[in-house]
């Protein structure tokens, strides 16, 4: 009879033990890994006609490569070297800059695009992998010009 106690007594405390272990189950199997980090290093305010250099760093978390295309949007229209597109692997270990100089003569607002694209011969031995939850990511800037 004794023991039956024991037994009972034990039950909530088991169960307790239960649902601690599986709360911390759950959220250690949570990923978190990003798919793609940007930053983009432009300066905040510039002259009319001055030429302007924005960088873009690009990097992942993921564990496989991807094929990346990466491009420049803006408010207004912007000619020259604005327009350039680039196309290359993106691996855990090796973050990309990319640079584009162009000139501008008023207030604008730029967004540097990534796209996670299928092409083949830009990754060594063409494996890539294409995230199924995001495809885009973009940053936005507001260049002031005085």
């Amino acid at each position: 009879m004794f023991t039956l106690q024991l037994l009972f007594r034990a039950s909530p405390a088991a169960l307790l033990l239960v649902l601690c272990l599986q709360l911390g189950i759950s959220t250690a199997q949570e990923d978190t890994r990003r798919a793609i980090i940007l930053n983009m290093d432009v300066p905040q305010t510039a002259s009319a006609g001055e030429e302007i250099t924005l960088k873009l760093n690009v990097q992942t978390e993921l564990r496989e490569c991807m094929v990346i295309k990466t491009y420049l949007i803006s408010s207004t229209p912007i000619d020259g070297a604005f327009n350039y597109k680039y196309t290359s692997c993106l691996c855990d270990d090796y973050p990309r800059n990319f640079y584009w100089d162009f000139q501008i003569n008023r207030t604008v607002k730029i967004a540097a695009v990534v796209d996670i694209v299928r092409e083949l011969n830009i990754c060594p031995e063409d494996k890539a992998v294409v995230p199924i939850w995001t495809n885009r990511v973009y940053a936005l800037h507001t260049l002031y010009i005085y």
